[in-house]
């Protein structure tokens, strides 16, 4: 009968730890990127929540837009307001330049989702708005 050779057996056992170690290694690294990835797509998740809450808050919106139309530089500007369930909708036909300036100042520097935005030229002085902000 033939005898096992312990050289053999020594020998195969290395090559046996060096494999598993070699997996272990590159399971490690996979556990790292896949942590990572965990990682950006919490913060992510946190900004997108942060934008949810900012642009689509529907009080919010509301209550600044009124607030901004109760400006005295907007009283004379007959600008009139249509609300509906997923907008709001503000038209004015005969707007001073310096009240529209001041309108579209405040909206386009503000957390708002303007969907459209027609301005018309009727005079050197005066313009028509139609502005639709979405929520």
């Amino acid at each position: 009968m033939n005898r096992v050779n312990p050289l053999h057996i020594i020998i195969l056992l290395i090559v046996l730890l060096t494999f598993v170690m070699l997996k272990l290694n590159a399971a490690k690294e996979e556990l790292v990127d896949t942590k990572s990835s965990y990682n950006q797509t919490v913060v992510l998740a946190d900004k997108i929540k942060g934008l949810k809450s900012s642009y689509f808050n529907k009080t919010k919106v509301q209550r600044t837009i009124n607030k901004i139309l109760r400006s005295s530089t907007l009283r004379a500007s007959n600008i009139s307001k249509k609300v509906t369930n997923s907008s709001i909708l503000l038209t004015s036909k005969n707007m001073n330049i310096h009240s529209l300036n001041f309108l579209l100042g405040k909206i386009l520097n503000g957390n708002y989702i303007v969907s459209e935005l027609q301005i018309k030229q009727l005079s050197d002085k005066k313009a028509s708005l139609q502005l639709e902000i979405k929520w």
